[in-house]
């Protein structure tokens, strides 16, 4: 019989302290709010093995119902945690198409790191920043490896998919049906392939090699990219049928800006957060002086809106050299859309916050250049259709000097291509209308996803999008044993 004896912690004793979530190293605030280069360092593997050990290994995670791709989350993580980073990043290739993406920009407090049970009385598992590590540090030796994390892929079929759009809705579709011999053209209206990817999101937070590195991978497995290709200008949806096309996908997002439509918009110095961030990220004005690219510079910048496009837009004005960057939103700073990460680092850097104000007319001199905004002080009443409580205006006014105002309240759809194809059942928003489950639209053969569907989402529900319709493609052409 064992003489150990088993004891009963008294109460009141110290418990055994939790395991503290791995910091990712960055740069110093005011270092990276003078550069473009990442904010983000990653993790090295070291810190992704410490991290990755405080993974609980759930029966039922719920960190995987939590993510819109259904990533097998403990899956990935426990071949980490076993050293197998290959396996890992087989694992992550199931379900997600651009992990290296996703790992930086997804709203993983939200999602998969929001429903982990360590969050409940502690800190989640850091799952975007081990997704990351897993992305960034694989070497594939091939195009079929980098997508799938296998050597080979299926062998060619006799079919053709054309993906309208290039961001990351359609990628997902490219990816997913490359990888099963399915022969995909992506036209792409932009001279640059990506999307939001490259136009919208700052190289500080999402570098373009990794987008591209995705593409080539792509590239090299038969998928044909063509740019310069409007959809409902250069391209119509049906002509893509007439030429023999299989299948169609629309992916072109919801890239028209809204104004507020108050005094003052068309002054010199008022631009949308699209135009602002397009201007900077598609023409390299982050490479100054390599690329010598016309772009903003304003000193006194005044950002309208609180979600993760007016934190980029912030961001990026400080680095590009303004004395004063102001956020102005009409709600508290606990209402903020953006990502909490985002939000802190932008304070950080020297962001100022001018909550529970909400702009009624800009002002300008006579040469018609902006020289201040006119603000309204906001009160919060009760909540609207959202959830949030709803701003009302109190009439008390002031001005807040600025020689920059950049709009980033919202997209709508670009009417192009909705306007060419007048078969499309849109919503009573103006978005395309698609089955679900299947993410057809009520034209037979061809299906939608992400912002054009949803309206502006994040990338990976536009990612999720992509992989509904392109199984739903397969099962239609190929049949239900193919599906992945």
């Amino acid at each position: 019989m064992s003489d150990i004896k088993k004891t009963t912690p008294k109460k009141g004793a110290p418990k055994k302290p939790k395991t503290p979530r791995t910091a990712m190293p960055e740069q110093p605030p005011m270092v990276r709010a003078a550069n473009f280069l990442e904010v983000t360092l990653g993790y090295t593997g070291e810190l992704a093995a410490l991290e990755a050990s405080r993974c609980l290994q759930c029966k039922t995670p719920l960190c995987r119902k939590g993510c819109p791709v259904e990533i097998d989350i403990p899956g990935f993580i426990g071949k980490l945690k076993a050293g197998d980073r290959d396996g890992a990043y087989q694992v992550l290739r199931q379900t997600n198409s651009l992990p290296a993406v996703c790992g930086r920009v997804c709203p993983q407090e939200v999602q998969c790191e929001g429903s982990c049970i360590l969050g409940k009385k502690g800190e989640p598992v850091a799952i975007g920043r081990l997704e990351r590590y897993v992305a960034d540090s694989f070497a594939a030796e091939n195009g079929c490896m980098q997508l799938t994390g296998e050597r080979t892929c299926a062998l060619p079929r006799e079919i053709k998919v054309a993906c309208i759009g290039s961001g990351p809705s359609s990628l997902t579709v490219a990816g997913y049906l490359s990888a099963l011999g399915v022969k995909v053209t992506v036209f792409e209206a932009l001279h640059e392939l990506g999307g939001v990817l490259i136009y919208g999101i700052p190289e500080f937070r999402l570098p373009k090699d990794v987008v591209r590195r995705e593409i080539e991978a792509m590239s090299a497995l038969g998928v044909e990219f063509k740019t310069n290709w409007v959809g409902g200008k250069t391209i119509l949806v049906q002509e893509l049928l007439d030429q023999g096309y299989d299948a169609v996908f629309i992916g072109v997002g919801a890239g028209l800006p809204r104004f507020m439509d108050i005094p003052g918009e068309s002054l010199i110095g008022v631009y949308s957060a699209n135009e602002y961030l397009t201007r900077v990220n598609l023409g390299r004005a982050y490479a100054f002086p390599d690329y010598d690219t016309p772009v903003i510079r304003g000193k006194k910048v005044a950002v309208v809106g609180g979600g993760n496009v007016a934190m980029d837009s912030a961001r990026t004005a400080l680095r590009l050299g303004a004395d004063q960057v102001t956020i102005v939103y009409r709600r508290t700073k606990g209402e903020m859309p953006a990502r909490h990460e985002e939000l802190e680092h932008a304070l950080e850097e020297g962001v100022k916050l001018e909550i529970l104000a909400n702009p009624l007319r800009y002002n300008g001199d006579k040469e018609r250049r902006l020289v201040s905004v006119t603000l309204e002080r906001q009160k919060l009443g009760e909540p609207d259709a959202s959830g949030r409580r709803s701003p009302q205006p109190t009439g008390e006014t002031f001005d807040l000097p600025i020689d920059t105002a950049i709009i980033a309240i919202g997209t709508r759809p670009n009417p192009i291509l909705l306007e060419a194809t007048p078969e499309l059942k849109l919503s009573k928003r103006g978005y395309i209308e698609v089955d679900p489950e299947s993410g057809e639209t009520a034209i037979p053969g061809v299906y939608a996803g992400g912002d054009i569907v949803t309206g502006a989402a994040t990338v990976i529900s536009a990612m999720g999008a992509g992989r509904r319709a392109a199984r739903s493609i397969i099962r239609k052409l190929v049949g239900e044993d193919a599906v992945q």
